[in-house]
């Protein structure tokens, strides 16, 4: 009696691990996680062609072109996006430290996005360390030989100034509708050398 008991112990037992098994089966390549820490995730299609990096600052790639990487120095930890052919079209970076002598450097983030096979079009960033402060949008130019240049600036720059500003096709600045630091306000165009050429300026009324 205890032996046909042992057996029917067993093969109920053994029925639940093959079934508990094909169900895992039925469910290929997927799995469920409370938390995960890791230092690089790579996103790829079936064929292995990369589309995405999330990586932290030491396994972040240079820069990837046709699946080929070149070094290049990144100070930042984020994502690197890629296009169909697995070359980098944009991402996202945020970085922030001190160096030895207690400076603040690398502080800030950049969202951006390239044209294929070329530089970025369109960047939304804001950095303020040691070396620079702003932030804001930029939309630019991005021939595929040839140097880059921005063409629309919406944002604040280092002398606390917020600003529109439009550039022609070779960046120079012949547009800029500013609000300054100390709240003055104007609108003044540039010719191609960058000097001024007009501005208007609120007319002070007196108050009666």
């Amino acid at each position: 009696m205890g032996k046909r008991i042992l057996f029917t112990y067993s093969l109920i037992l053994t029925s639940l691990i093959i079934l508990r098994l094909w169900s895992e089966q039925a469910k290929p390549g997927s799995a469920n996680f409370d938390q995960i820490t890791v230092h690089r995730i790579n996103v790829v299609e079936p064929d292995g062609t990369l589309r995405l990096v999330i990586s932290n600052h030491a396994a972040l790639p240079g820069i990837i072109v046709h699946g080929k990487e070149q070094p290049f120095p990144r100070p930042q930890a984020g994502m690197l996006f890629y296009n169909d052919e697995g070359s980098e079209n944009g991402g996202l970076i945020f970085g922030g430290r001190r160096n030895a002598a207690g400076q603040i450097v690398d502080s800030g983030g950049s969202l951006s996005f390239d044209k294929y096979e070329a530089k970025q079009i369109v960047q939304l960033a804001g950095v303020d360390d040691g070396e620079d402060r702003f932030s804001g949008l930029a939309v630019s130019d991005s021939p595929k030989a040839g140097e880059s240049h921005q063409r629309v600036w919406v944002g604040r720059d280092e002398s606390g100034a917020a600003s529109v500003v439009l550039k022609d096709a070779a960046g120079r600045k012949r547009l800029a509708l500013e609000v300054l630091a100390d709240g003055t306000a104007r609108l003044t165009f540039f010719d191609q050398s960058g000097k001024v050429v007009n501005q208007i300026v609120p007319v002070q009324t007196s108050a009666h």
